[in-house]
Parts: structure tokens; sequence; C-alpha cells
């Protein structure tokens, strides 16, 4: 089944099972794969995105929310710190497994070796390698921060 079917059908559980919160993130979801929709199909021909495209879209959603979670912590809204926080969790549910650090930087070693990568002139290169084999399940930001110390050294 693919995410675009998968996420369909958690929204359909969700609102059988009336659990409004998720049926809402959810809807969200569905809003912003629809709005790429529209954008892919003035730019190409084709109608949907794929689901490489989806788990770009759904990272984004992520990070947005990280990045709201920073500014509550600053204003003390722990209500809304914990809301999105779980809509964290049920979008992370459509993604691979995450990479820790630990894992992002043993990945940018091996990357940088086996490509003879010497300065940060080729962090374009590691970085489109990165987000071609690990898309999905590695952020790109961590990556970004990781490969640029190890590069400058």
């Amino acid at each position: 089944m693919n995410l675009r079917n998968l996420i369909e059908e958690k929204y359909k559980d969700s609102i059988k099972s009336k659990l409004s919160d998720t049926t809402n993130t959810l809807r969200l979801i569905k809003s912003a794969i629809k709005d790429k929709d529209i954008e892919n199909r003035s730019k190409t021909q084709e109608d949907e995105i794929d689901d490489q495209k989806i788990m770009s879209l759904l990272q984004n959603l992520i990070k947005q929310r990280k990045d709201s979670i920073e500014s509550f912590k600053v204003a003390s809204r722990n209500d809304l710190i914990e809301k999105e926080q779980a809509e964290i969790d049920l979008i992370s549910q459509f993604l691979p497994k995450q990479l820790n650090d630990e894992e992002i930087e043993s990945v940018i070693r091996e990357i940088i070796k086996s490509n003879g990568f010497n300065s940060v002139k080729d962090m374009g290169k590691l970085m489109n390698l990165v987000k071609t084999k690990y898309s999905g399940s590695i952020d790109m930001a961590m990556v970004g921060k990781i490969a640029k110390s190890l590069l400058n050294n």
C-alpha cells in the first residue's frame, strides 16, 4: 500500500473512531498533499506526487512543528507544546525509522571516505548522495550541520 492510501485509511479510521485530534492532523496532511499535487500538475503533466515527495512533505510538516515547539517553549505554552508533539508523533508514523545523530555522522563519514570528498566545495555532491539514498529516514538539516563540520576539518 502506498503512502497516500495509508494516510487515507488512517483518516477514515480516525473519523469512525471519533478521534478528532487525529482526524484534524490527518486532514492537514491530506490537504498539504493535495496542494503539492496541484503545484506539481502546473509544473509537470503528472497528476499526483509520488511517495518520495510525500515523505519530504511529511518531514517539512514535522520541521514546522518542531519550530513551533521552540516558540511555545519561550512562551511557556505547555498545552500547545503537547499538541504539536502529538502531531509530530502521528506524522512520524508514516516515515521510515529516522537515523539518530551518531548514525547520520557514520553515514556521512562513509560517503566522504568512499567518494574522496575533502572540502566544503563537495557539500552539494554529498547532500545529493545522502538525499538520494536516505530520503525519508534522515534529517537533512542535521546532515548539513554534521557534513559541514566534518568537511571543515
